[in-house]
């Protein structure tokens, strides 16, 4: 199969993902094999390539917001039937049975893995998953519509609930990217007012589009407190800038896997009248299911830009510039663009 595949990590101008003829994998028991017609563009891909988190593996094929058709099932594996319309996402097996896993927290899992780092992802014609971690897609979208809401939708979503804003209150956004696009359409369809902070005047020009209330510039002061917020831009240096933005008992959720250093907080300043910092930690399997319910039923509408799979340096380039508008997405072997 053909399959975009990282040696070595390197900034991703150096082009470090290489066309590869590679082994069409073998479902193991309990697996699925998948057909992959369209994989998103992650951050988290970025940071990956480029040296941010560390290799697990190599060689390595990356991406985990994969959609296709189940192909092929190992031996016992009976959820999805052959043809059946899949997703693949991030989070791709846990232990089942540490108290995390036990009390509904197994995104927490000391031992869990997770698509395109522990194991072989989506940037490939075919890909294999668990099936206890694979996810019905709904009628309503395209496959390239799907695949952003399979990390971007999900992990915004969680991090959503965790800045613990309630219907009509005010969201605070800082970043614009894939995920941050998809959380304000939830955001909104529960009625809350959302205020964008994002450096790339296009992307401040979709917030608008997407129904934000206001969108500025990084350097621009929010217009009023917020209820909570989410930084969705990997910046420690904006983490003072949203705490001091809250209102009081406001809560600032970071919604990154990686972010560089985070400044010295001035506790009166940043942190007094309860106001809450806490990050946000992949997802659990829940979170997945009641987003893509909630997106089918808005319905939430990702913005995408579409790639071929040889061009998977130029999406994530393109992701590293900001140049995307919305989500960049890889369509495999001629699957529909739209």
């Amino acid at each position: 199969m053909r399959a975009m595949v990282l040696r070595a990590q390197a900034p991703i101008g150096e082009a470090p993902l290489r066309l590869e003829e590679t082994p069409t994998p073998e479902p193991a028991a309990g697996e699925i094999l998948v057909r992959v017609s369209a994989c998103g563009v992650c951050r988290t891909d970025l940071h990956v390539v480029e040296g941010d988190l560390p290799l697990e593996r190599s060689p390595l094929i990356p991406g985990h917001q994969v959609v296709g058709r189940v192909e092929r099932a190992g031996a016992g594996a009976a959820r999805f039937a052959l043809g059946a319309r899949v997703g693949i996402a991030w989070l791709r097996e846990t232990c089942h049975t540490c108290a995390l896993c036990r009390s509904g927290r197994e995104n927490l899992c000391a031992r869990a893995r997770f698509t395109g780092y522990h194991a072989d992802g989506g940037y490939a014609g075919w890909a294999i998953v668990p099936e206890a971690f694979a996810y019905r897609i709904p009628e309503v979208f395209t496959d390239v519509e799907a695949a952003p809401l399979l990390c971007a939708g999900i992990i915004g979503y969680r991090a959503l609930r965790l800045a613990e804003v309630r219907e009509g209150g005010r969201l605070g956004i800082y970043g614009f990217g894939s995920s941050a696009h998809v959380t304000l359409q939830v955001a909104r369809a529960r009625g809350m007012e959302v205020y964008v902070s994002t450096r790339e005047p296009t992307h401040r020009e979709l917030a608008r589009a997407l129904g934000a209330t206001w969108a500025g510039g990084l350097a621009e002061p929010m217009p009023c407190p917020m209820d909570g917020s989410i930084l969705f831009a990997p910046v420690g240096d904006l983490v003072p800038k949203a705490l001091r933005d809250l209102e009081r008992g406001g809560t600032l959720a970071l919604a990154g896997i990686y972010m560089t250093p985070v400044p010295q907080l001035d506790y009166a300043a940043d942190l007094f009248h309860e106001r809450r910092l806490r990050s946000v930690t992949a997802n659990t399997r829940a979170d997945g299911e009641e987003l893509l319910d909630i997106a089918a039923r808005v319905p939430i509408r990702p913005t995408t830009t579409t790639f071929p799979l040889e061009e998977a340096n130029l999406a994530l380039a393109g992701l590293r510039r900001g140049d995307l508008r919305g989500t960049g997405v890889l369509v495999i072997d001629g699957a529909p663009a739209v």
